[in-house]
């Protein structure tokens, strides 16, 4: 069942379906504790060790390369996975999820939403504001929420089509490559900006913290790490850029894959008018989707494998998202909804369908009737 065949609501169901969900959040919420705790600090000595060893390890390939030359490769290449494998760890389950507060109520300065700092050139006020506010409260209506394309990209027919759109499949790439470096500039607005439609004055103002994180982050990575292997600092500077550009590459790849597959819907800002705990649970529902792959996948993706139960229950530690997935794919099954799970594989190719597809013209998609309030 495609979402475009799912069973229409009447206000009774879609009260009903709100308040299955509701209560299942309270009873979630009710059992946080020590567990998630213990996981989430168990997690972080992970992303220190693998970041340890990984810088440790560009070191002993850099400078050991120089006097015995086969250790250069196979040292360097397992450096750079590890490192990059803590950066993926540190950005999706450390990062992502503290600062949705997910462990605020642990009360500890390391996992403090208001605090926490994330090792991307992206300040993480910016994107409490991008992502926790607009995006979680607006997710896939346009004009409303800027992740729809990230304002580069045209992902759904509604979208107005521009003659640039059709260079979209060779951007993706460079997109892809350099995705950190869109998030931070999200919330700068470029475009206001170099339409006149910004004083400089607001720019510069509004730029000066992003400016200042990009720059600790380009003389950690680029200065500082690599400076102490000495004249063999090339390798490590070489090492932090490709691991820092999977970090980016996977990261595009998972929330493209929670937000952009074949049946996901893009609203219109009339669906907002008076809408329902239940619709706005619905419109979650229909603008994400899961991707399977067990508990490493749910791992590297800081549990966004499980896109639907995210968007359902930002606030909720997300490694319970597998076991509430059980139930939330059972209340969907009962009001007759799609829940929208495929392998990496299969999103990601209905992604890059998207993507291809929709850089060519088409004629603007009629408005669907699901994708607006509905009423008994």
């Amino acid at each position: 069942m495609s979402k475009k065949n799912a069973r229409r609501l009447s206000a009774q169901e879609l009260d009903a379906f709100g308040a299955e969900l509701d209560a299942l959040h309270t009873r979630t919420m009710a059992q946080v504790g020590k567990a998630d705790a213990d996981y989430i600090r168990k997690v972080l000595r992970w992303v220190r060790y693998t970041g340890f060893g990984g810088r440790l390890l560009l070191m002993v390939g850099a400078i050991g390369g120089a006097f015995v030359p086969w250790l250069l490769w196979p040292a360097c290449l397992l450096g750079v996975l590890l490192l990059a494998l803590s950066k993926i760890m540190e950005n999706m389950e450390v990062g992502h999820n503290v600062i949705h507060g997910q462990y605020d109520f642990m009360n500890d300065p390391q996992f403090d939403s208001r605090t926490y700092e994330w090792d991307i050139v992206a300040t993480s006020d910016n994107w409490k504001h991008s992502h926790n506010y607009r995006h979680h409260t607006y997710t896939n209506v346009r004009g409303m929420d800027d992740d729809i394309g990230y304002g580069l990209l045209r992902i759904f027919p509604e979208q107005r089509w521009k003659p640039y759109h059709l260079t979209q499949p060779l951007i993706v790439p460079v997109f892809a490559l350099l995705f950190q470096w869109g998030v931070a500039i999200q919330e700068l607005k470029l475009g206001r900006f170099f339409a006149g439609k910004m004083p400089r004055a607001k720019m510069k103002r509004d730029f000066a913290p992003v400016g200042r994180k990009m720059g600790r982050q380009l003389l950690k990575d680029y200065v500082l790490f690599p400076a102490l292997a000495g004249p063999w600092f090339l390798p490590v500077l070489l090492g932090n850029l490709a691991a820092n550009g999977i970090r980016n590459v996977w990261t595009f790849v998972v929330i493209f894959c929670g937000h952009f597959t074949v049946d996901s819907e893009v609203f219109p800002k009339q669906c907002l008018r008076d809408e329902s705990r239940g619709h706005w649970y619905l419109r979650q529902l229909r603008g994400s989707s899961n991707i399977g792959g067990g508990k490493v996948m749910n791992l590297l993706t800081g549990n966004l494998s499980h896109q639907i139960e995210h968007h359902f229950f930002p606030d909720v530690p997300a490694h319970r998202y597998g076991a509430l997935s059980k139930e939330v794919r059972a209340i969907c099954a009962r009001y007759g909804q799609r829940y929208d799970v495929g392998s990496l594989p299969r999103q990601f190719g209905e992604v890059l369908w998207r993507i291809t597809r929709h850089a060519f013209p088409s004629r603007p998609k009629r408005v669907a009737p699901e994708a607006l309030p509905q009423q008994a």
